[in-house]
């Protein structure tokens, strides 16, 4: 590998990393009218755990989720409120439930221009979903309190119309947001969306942003939520680090409420003082609602819709952009580096695949090679499609699976491990080696998976390039491996397992930031099952996994080309397979003839 042209391609990536320079901004938050608070946090406490204590069990379609929809119109009311149910229908753990939102409206000035508070209402654990979601629906019915007609005058008449949203079937799917956003119109139609989230518990508030595909809400509506927070509480909320956010957008994946709406171009910020899933040894029954974050969220909310309502739009700006302290990087700036940062890999490769040319190394039964680890993982992924296609992984159909309820389907994992195994030893009767491998053999081995490689890149340029920050470690660190396969095999595996860095921290995050543990890798994997994530990226993966696998195979001392014709088997594989089943059971006969000669 042409060290001195890798490193001089480097110098291209300057461009765009000074383009990235120049696309930093600072968002402005909406000014808030100086107005007296009328958020009551003692009577949402009481709100809430009036609720969880007689509704402990809001699961959709139990009827303690009727009498929690039945409670919140009652809540409501004295207020003077009509309350809407919008009922709609899914498949919940294989069961067709029925699902309900509760739609509470006060029109504004402007009927068609909506600013939407929500929270979810269903819920259930130890401390009867006190604080998942029984503290958030209840500063729901507070704040809709503080704009009702019989509230303060200065509250009654507003430019935009309010919406206050109660939703079901959170904790599997995001169901009723997900239903909400996608009625006619929605998108038109509303400005803002504020979700409030476990927001009584005692971790720290924080804004959740990202939606399920690769974009982010209005930076204006998070500022304005950040500084009102800030604000009430003395201190900034969290917020997820830029290394999160950047992760965020190259895999969308939220379970909370705001993602269907940010993925529809609707400015929306969850706030919450919770994990996605909190342990069972946090839930202790009869629950402790932490009074001050009750408090402040509930300020910093009723200050945001108070900002919003002055009559002033907020700006969409950027569809994606990374949130650093207090600025902000655009979406496009980073796509331009990521995809910059591709070219000093594709120079090197191109520079390596030439040389094997110069010096008439083919390269042809490498690429050969590489297709047969393709056609097992084709293989693979086709099967793991086709069970999902039954339902032996669930039937979520589009939709986040619970967090909360992970489970490995043992039997069908069996067979699947086992038909992939079959098709392993398929394909591994073309990989073996069967001689010694000369060193240009294994360059010319290097050069083919660094070439599929390099389009493995550009296939996930095309697709999203904020996924490129899952390859450049692979890219960047195996083009390095002609340059250490005469060193240890310690060196070799360390070079190796660095082009691994990308899909680890994908799995780790899942593992730490959703709760999700030793469950992470079957978690992402039932994402790809149920259509969530999204197709071109699996099929991409498994190119990369190919990839994987022939230079693995190289740093261990196990690869092969593909052989000549001279040096393969007089029958393939699969009729080298039958044959030798014949001749067991053929054999088999035999013997058992045999024994019955004897015995006679």
């Amino acid at each position: 590998m042409n060290g001195r042209l890798y490193r001089g391609t480097w110098l291209l990536v300057g461009l765009p990393l000074l383009l990235l320079a120049f696309s930093v901004a600072r968002p402005s938050a909406l000014q808030a009218p100086n107005l007296p608070p009328a958020f009551d946090a003692t009577t949402a406490a009481s709100l809430a755990k009036d609720l969880a204590l007689r509704y402990p069990d809001r699961t959709p379609g139990t009827p303690g989720a009727k009498g929690a929809a039945a409670w919140f119109r009652r809540a409501l009311k004295p207020y003077g409120f009509d309350v809407h149910p919008d009922r709609f229908t899914a498949t919940i753990h294989g069961k067709r439930t029925t699902l309900v939102n509760l739609v509470v409206e006060k029109t504004g000035l402007t009927p068609r221009a909506e600013i939407v508070v929500m929270a979810h209402r269903d819920g259930a654990g130890a401390d009867g979903g006190l604080i998942n979601n029984a503290s958030g629906t209840a500063a729901l019915i507070e704040l809709a309190r503080s704009y009702a007609p019989t509230a303060a005058a200065q509250r009654v008449s507003l430019p935009y119309s309010l919406v206050f949203l109660s939703t079901d079937g959170a904790a599997d799917g995001v169901r009723g947001a997900a239903h909400f956003a996608a009625e006619p119109g929605a998108r038109q139609n509303i400005l803002g969306v504020i979700n409030l989230d476990s927001i009584a518990g005692h971790g720290r508030p924080r804004l959740i942003l990202n939606g399920n595909t690769a974009r982010s809400p209005a930076p204006g509506l998070v500022e304005t939520l950040r500084a009102a927070l800030a604000q009430e509480a003395g201190g900034d909320p969290a917020r997820p680090s830029g290394l999160q956010q950047l992760f965020g957008l190259a895999f969308p994946f939220s379970p909370y409420e705001q993602a269907p709406f940010v993925s529809r171009g609707i400015p929306a910020v969850t706030i919450t003082t919770a994990g996605a899933r909190p342990p069972e040894a946090r839930r202790q029954r009869g629950g402790n609602l932490d009074l001050r974050h009750l408090r402040v969220i509930g300020l910093a909310a009723q200050d945001t819709v108070d900002a919003m309502e002055e009559g002033v739009s907020l700006a969409q700006g950027p569809t994606s952009y990374v949130f650093l302290g207090q600025r902000l990087i655009r979406g496009w700036a980073i796509e331009i580096v990521l995809v910059g940062m591709l070219l000093p890999f594709l120079a090197a490769a191109v520079d390596l695949f030439a040389r094997c040319r110069r010096r008439r190394i083919r390269v042809a039964p490498a690429l050969r090679s590489y297709r047969s680890r393709l056609g097992f993982w084709a293989w693979t992924g086709g099967l793991f499609l086709v069970f999902g296609g039954f339902g032996f992984w669930g039937r979520d159909s589009g939709h986040p699976p619970s967090l909360n309820a992970v489970t490995w389907p043992g039997a069908a994992l069996i067979v699947f491990v086992a038909l992939a195994a079959a098709g392993w030893v398929v394909a591994r009767s073309r990989l073996l080696p069967r001689r010694e491998i000369r060193p240009e053999e294994r360059l010319a081995g290097q050069s083919g998976a660094l070439l599929a490689l390099g389009v493995v890149g550009l296939l996930v340029a095309a697709t999203n390039p904020f996924a490129l920050v899952f390859v450049l470690p692979s890219l960047h660190a195996w083009l390095w491996l002609p340059q250490v396969q005469t060193q240890h095999p310690a060196v070799r595996a360390g070079v190796f397992a660095a082009g691994l860095a990308g899909p680890f921290y994908l799995v780790w995050s899942f593992a730490t930031h959703y709760g999700l543990g030793w469950d992470a890798p079957w978690y992402l994997a039932k994402l790809f099952a149920s259509g969530y994530a999204p197709l071109p990226l699996f099929v991409i993966g498994l190119g990369w996994l190919a990839v994987a696998g022939q230079l693995a195979a190289l740093a261990a001392g196990r690869y092969t080309p593909y052989p000549a014709a001279h040096e393969r088997p007089r029958r393939g594989p699969l009729r080298e397979l039958f044959r030798t089943l014949f001749l067991v059971q053929r054999r088999r006969a035999a013997l058992a003839e045999a024994r019955r000669a004897v015995n006679e």
